[in-house]
C-alpha cells in the first residue's frame, strides 16, 4: 500500500506521515528532508543553492543515512530547500529513490509536494493537507523556537509566503493537488485531531472505513 501525502510547508504532513505510517505499519520518508540535505550539502560545498549544477552534484552523492541529521529543521535551510528544488535536474536525480523506496513492503507513507502528482502518481490513497499561511508560520515558529533557532514570526511567515509562492511556481513538478487527492484541512486542528481525521479519509478511500485505532 503507497499512501502519498502532500501540501505546503509547515501544514502538518509530516508529522502526519510518520504517525500515519505507524499506524499501518509501513516505511515512512518525509521527502522534504531529501531536498533539505541536498541544500546543507550544497551549502557545505561553498555553493549557492541557486547553482544547479552543485546542487545536482550533492543530490547525486546523497547519503540517505544523513536523513536524520537535527540540523536539517534549520530555517535558512528550508529557504535553501527550496531553492535546491526548483532545479529539474536535481529533482530528476531524486526521482528513483523516492520511487524504490515507495515500493518497499508491505508499503510506505511519502510524504512531499509532488507525490500524489509526480513520484506515486498511482499510489492507492492520496490526501493533500493544507492550512492558512498563518497558520503554518504559528507552527513553525513555534518549530524552530523548541529547536533553539532564533527567529521572529513575521520573518517565519514572510518565509512561508515566498516558499508557496515558489513551490507553487516553479516549472519542475509545481505544488497542486492531484486529482484524486482527498483535500484535509488542518487550519483548526490540531494533531491528534488532524491524525484522526487523515487515517479516518485513509480507511475510507482504502474501503474499510470503521476500523481506525
Amino acid at each position: 500500500m503507497i499512501i502519498a501525502i502532500d501540501g505546503p510547508a509547515a501544514s502538518g504532513k509530516g508529522t502526519l506521515g510518520k504517525r500515519v505510517a505507524a499506524h499501518y505499519g509501513l516505511a515512512h520518508l518525509d521527502t522534504g528532508k531529501l531536498y533539505r540535505a541536498v541544500a546543507r550539502d550544497t551549502l557545505a560545498a561553498g555553493a549557492r543553492p541557486s547553482n544547479a549544477g552543485a546542487a545536482l552534484e550533492a543530490a547525486k552523492t546523497l547519503d540517505p543515512k544523513t536523513l536524520d541529521d537535527p540540523g536539517l529543521i534549520d530555517g535558512k535551510l528550508g529557504e535553501a530547500a527550496s531553492i535546491v528544488a526548483s532545479h529539474p535536474e536535481v529533482r530528476n536525480a531524486l526521482l528513483a529513490y523516492q520511487r524504490a523506496f515507495a515500493k518497499r513492503k508491505p508499503g510506505a507513507v511519502l510524504d512531499g509536494r509532488d507525490i500524489g502528482t509526480v513520484i506515486c502518481p498511482d499510489a492507492d490513497v492520496k490526501l493533500f493537507v493544507t492550512a492558512t499561511a498563518e497558520e503554518r508560520a504559528k507552527r513553525r515558529y513555534r518549530e524552530l523556537k523548541h529547536a533553539g533557532v532564533s527567529v521572529s514570526e513575521a520573518e517565519v511567515l514572510a518565509d512561508i509566503r515566498r516558499r508557496d509562492e515558489r513551490d507553487q511556481g516553479r516549472a519542475a513538478a509545481p505544488l497542486r493537488r492531484a486529482e484524486d487527492a482527498v483535500l484535509l484541512d488542518t487550519t483548526n486542528l490540531d494533531i491528534d485531531a488532524a491524525f484522526k481525521a487523515a487515517i479516518a479519509l485513509i480507511d475510507a478511500a482504502m474501503g474499510h472505513a470503521g476500523q481506525a485505532g
